[in-house]
């Protein structure tokens, strides 16, 4: 297990749509324990592979609070094969674009159909956090990020507060 750096906006890779995996085999399952590592040192609830670097469809989830016992999710080339009328709204934030939060209006339920770190076939009905956490994920491997969710406006003043603070960085 390793720590891998988190990309942030704006980098390109992040609008980048991810590819499926073939097969899980002992590569994808160390990319998965990387990413849980990565995730929980961040911290986070939620990485999609894409966020490390790698354009494959791949994430992991863990929404346990601090102090609880920790209850790790894989989601291997998962898609969402239904959601509800019915919308909900959370404060999202996103490793990939750090200490900014905002509310995002998405289905209150969905249904998701996906592989585990052995290969298996599963579907999941989740509402609540989890639902929100899955719409989340699932949008980084189609190369969107929960900004996207936001009016224009919004959306482009975080674009160009992230813009400014990478070149800053760069110029160091």
């Amino acid at each position: 297990m390793a720590l891998r750096p988190i990309i942030i906006l704006p980098d390109p890779v992040l609008r980048e749509k991810s590819t499926p995996i073939v097969r899980v085999d002992d590569d994808v399952r160390a990319l998965v324990a990387d990413m849980f590592e990565t995730m929980y040192d961040a911290p986070g609830i939620g990485l999609a592979a894409v966020q490390v670097g790698i354009t494959k469809r791949i994430v992991t989830i863990d929404l346990a609070r601090e102090g609880e016992e920790k209850k790790p999710m894989v989601f291997v080339n998962p898609e969402i094969v239904w959601s509800s009328d019915e919308q909900s709204t959370y404060e999202e934030g996103c490793l990939s674009i750090p200490q900014y939060y905002e509310e995002v209006e998405r289905p209150a339920k969905v249904r998701v159909r996906y592989q585990d770190e052995k290969g298996e076939a599963h579907e999941l009905e989740a509402d609540g956090l989890l639902a929100t956490c899955l719409q989340h994920e699932i949008d980084h491997l189609e190369g969107k990020l929960f900004i996207d969710h936001l009016s224009k406006l919004k959306r482009d003043r975080v674009i160009k507060k992230f813009q400014k603070q990478a070149k800053r960085e760069h110029e160091f």
